[in-house]
């Protein structure tokens, strides 16, 4: 059975246990990170130098970082579907699963440490409005691209779509104004309604 270490607030751990889910893979989550503690002990360091979650266990076989995490569960339990057997439209998945974690997490995760993870009177309005100024853009972009097509790399569900649905999880849980993006909620709300969001993009942001 795999071992997932990590809490479910982190939304890295969503996207692995969402993954998990969509596999249909047996798995253990065991809480750890943040007020969890566990990630400083020296048996989890030496699982993942880095001090973060997620981490997987596969038997023997341990990996860190949750795109990498899901790129490998896909590769071993979904080979030629939700990891693409053909090379453009694996490298066209890649691309929107690097760019999550290069540029739409870093647009809108200030706004979400601001409003989560900071005291309220110690909240900067600035610092929210940039974040929201520069994830709405991003949005759009994403929206016209899901104009064209059903999922982002295609006609059909694969990895790629897996870490933005988790980031669209967390951004619009935001106690934010949200302008309308119809294609990408008709796209969230399809992947929403699997059983296999259930634990993961259905959870209460913390």
């Amino acid at each position: 059975m795999l071992k997932i270490w990590g809490r479910i607030s982190s939304i890295n751990v969503r996207k692995v246990v969402f993954t998990a889910q969509l596999l249909r893979v047996p798995f253990e989550r065991v809480d750890a990170g943040a007020g969890f503690g566990v990630v400083r002990t020296p048996e989890y360091l030496a699982r993942n130098p880095n001090a973060l979650v997620p981490t997987l266990e596969d038997g023997d076989y341990v990996l860190w970082e949750s795109n990498v995490i899901v790129r490998y569960l896909c590769a071993k339990y979904s080979p030629g579907d939700l990891h693409p057997a053909g090379l453009r439209e694996r490298f066209d998945a890649e691309r929107w699963m690097d760019w999550q974690q290069t540029t739409l997490n870093g647009a809108g995760r200030e706004a979400f440490i601001q409003l989560f993870r900071t005291p309220g009177d110690q909240r900067s309005a600035e610092r929210i409005d940039a974040s929201v100024a520069a994830t709405e853009p991003l949005l759009a972009m994403l929206d016209a691209h899901l104009a064209r097509q059903p999922f982002l790399a295609g006609e059909r569900l694969t990895m790629a779509d897996i870490p933005i649905a988790c980031e669209m999880h967390r951004w619009w849980g935001l106690p934010l104004a949200h302008p309308p993006h119809a294609n990408l909620q008709r796209w969230y709300d399809g992947l929403r309604s699997l059983p296999a969001a259930r634990g993961a993009l259905d959870v209460p942001l913390g």
